[in-house]
């Protein structure tokens, strides 16, 4: 493997989550974004190893890159980002574990972008976790899978999404 891609959405209004994942091997071409991204933060959008708990990194390597910046001002924000939709990509790594879409044999070998959407204007930490967590999982099954099909993409005809024409 290369690397996967993969994308992800779930539950709605501000609180819904979007996770886009890049997988794949720390010597490839991944590894060598999850270096820079790490080490290039700029204004509103520091990326930081995802964690199972304080001094306990997620495996693969996950890196969390916000992709709503998160203002100097907006501790709500800012919580919500690096604490609830933080953790939700931890467990939604761990569940992807848990169901076999990663595997431990290949948990050192391997990192893991993850970019996350986090509405400036969400106010339920429970739904956020919950949401990225739901987003994660589904992103890296799909990654894994090679999804969507063309088949599936030609299929769904004009294309939409909960921010167009909303």
């Amino acid at each position: 493997m290369t690397f996967a891609i993969g994308e992800g959405f779930a539950g709605e209004g501000a609180n819904a989550a979007h996770v886009n994942t890049v997988l794949g091997e720390k010597s490839g071409p991944v590894g060598v974004a999850w270096a820079t991204a790490l080490a290039t933060p700029r204004a509103g959008h520091a990326a930081f190893v995802v964690v199972a708990a304080p001094n306990v990194p997620v495996k693969p390597s996950t890196l969390f890159v916000n992709k709503a910046t998160v203002e100097s001002g907006s501790v709500r924000h800012a919580r919500l980002t690096w604490g609830a939709a933080q953790a939700g990509v931890a467990a939604g790594v761990t569940s992807a574990h848990r169901k076999g879409v990663l595997r431990a044999d290949d948990a050192d070998e391997l990192v893991l972008l993850a970019a996350v959407w986090v509405n400036p204007d969400a106010d339920d930490e429970e739904a956020v976790y919950a949401n990225n967590a739901e987003a994660t999982l589904t992103a890296l099954t799909a990654g894994r899978a090679d999804l969507p099909s063309i088949r599936t993409v030609l299929d769904v005809g004009e294309p939409r999404n909960p921010y167009f024409r909303a």
